[in-house]
């Protein structure tokens, strides 16, 4: 076939081509991978009561003087990165900065740690050192039973920190700790899900903090950022 400038147009394939099924299949896969998303995340939005409550205790340490400790193992180890930078240097321009620190940044203190006292200490051994009571420890695990963030949790606790975990699958030995005071659970066993549903409870952290930093009266009289 010609196009109207001289070109050959491509062929459009037969109804029953193999093109047009595989196009249809890759469809259908497509909105599967949605689907599978769709549960966890209006799981999530059913835990906003627990998500609130998180925040307001969250906002009640920054003013105080407290800071935001962020820790995780693994892939979670970069969103512990995210978290603090998020805090730290807001995306939002006039959007109030708050200190926060990531456990996960520092390799030769990490690996040193490990290397000597194991992989379950590197976090608690930091928290004792660089932590505050009103400081606040986020935990976040996608199985919720890393042992290194669960001691993590545990000397938080100790220390008489805030403590809050972002946990996947049915929250694991974290979310059965009483050493945690706010955990967020995503109710999926596939890692990558885990991953999207985290990222998107710490930016609401993030936003949800700021909220009540914006609310007179909210925290103490006359709090206003």
């Amino acid at each position: 076939m010609t196009s109207p400038g001289g070109r050959t147009a491509p062929a459009t394939p037969p109804f029953d081509s193999p093109i047009r099924h595989d196009n249809a299949a890759g469809h259908a896969e497509v909105a599967a991978l949605f689907d599978r998303r769709e549960q966890p995340a209006a799981e999530l939005a059913e835990q906003a009561e627990a998500v609130a409550a998180a925040c307001h205790d969250m906002a009640i340490r920054f003013h105080r003087g407290g800071k935001l400790v962020v820790f995780g193992i693994g892939g979670e180890s970069t969103d512990a990165q995210h978290v603090a930078v998020e805090f730290v240097h807001p995306v939002i321009v006039g959007k109030r900065a708050l200190p926060a620190i990531s456990l996960t940044s520092d390799v030769a203190t990490v690996t040193g740690i490990a290397a000597r006292e194991g992989v379950a200490a590197v976090f608690s051994r930091q928290l004792r050192y660089l932590a505050e009571p009103a400081d606040i420890a986020l935990g976040i695990c996608a199985d919720g039973d890393g042992p290194s963030v669960l001691s993590g949790l545990l000397a938080a606790r100790d220390l008489g920190m805030l403590t809050v975990a972002l946990v996947g699958a049915g929250g694991g030995a974290i979310a059965a700790s009483p050493a945690v005071d706010h955990v967020l659970v995503t109710r999926a066993t596939d890692p990558r899900i885990v991953k999207e549903m985290q990222v998107t409870t710490y930016h609401v952290l993030w936003e949800l903090v700021h909220v009540f930093f914006e609310q007179p009266g909210v925290l103490a009289p006359g709090v206003v950022a």
